[in-house]
């Protein structure tokens, strides 16, 4: 399952208001709820109470939310573990070349033409 999509529906789930969650997620409410769709059609049940006059979670959703929350937690901790040691080997330079160029200073070594 996405990670995006999973991301997505817990912010939904906890905000219980999909313009809040958007802005918090920081996507148009269009996207929000493209991928809530998404969701429920990969599940293939609604995850919120569209008949309500408030936004709610089904009991599905709200087991679901768990579930979420669990399989977030675990790709969090994978992508942690998979991250390199800060540090490691310097590279030395050997001597070759020179100094890098600054725009607008003179080359080293090298004389202005004269007129």
């Amino acid at each position: 399952m996405d990670s995006t999509l999973l991301r997505h529906f817990e912010a939904a789930a906890e905000e219980l208001h999909f313009a809040h969650a958007a802005k918090r997620l920081d996507i148009p409410r269009a996207s929000l709820l493209l991928s809530i769709r998404v969701l429920e059609e990969e599940l293939g049940y609604p995850l919120f109470d569209t008949a309500a006059t408030s936004t709610t979670l089904t009991p599905e959703g709200e087991a679901f939310l768990v579930d979420a929350q669990r399989q977030l937690k675990a790709m969090a901790a994978s992508q942690r573990a998979n991250v390199a040691a800060p540090g490691g080997k310097a590279k030395a330079n050997k001597g070759k070349g020179r100094a890098p160029a600054v725009k607008g200073e003179r080359k080293p070594g090298k004389r202005r033409q004269s007129r």
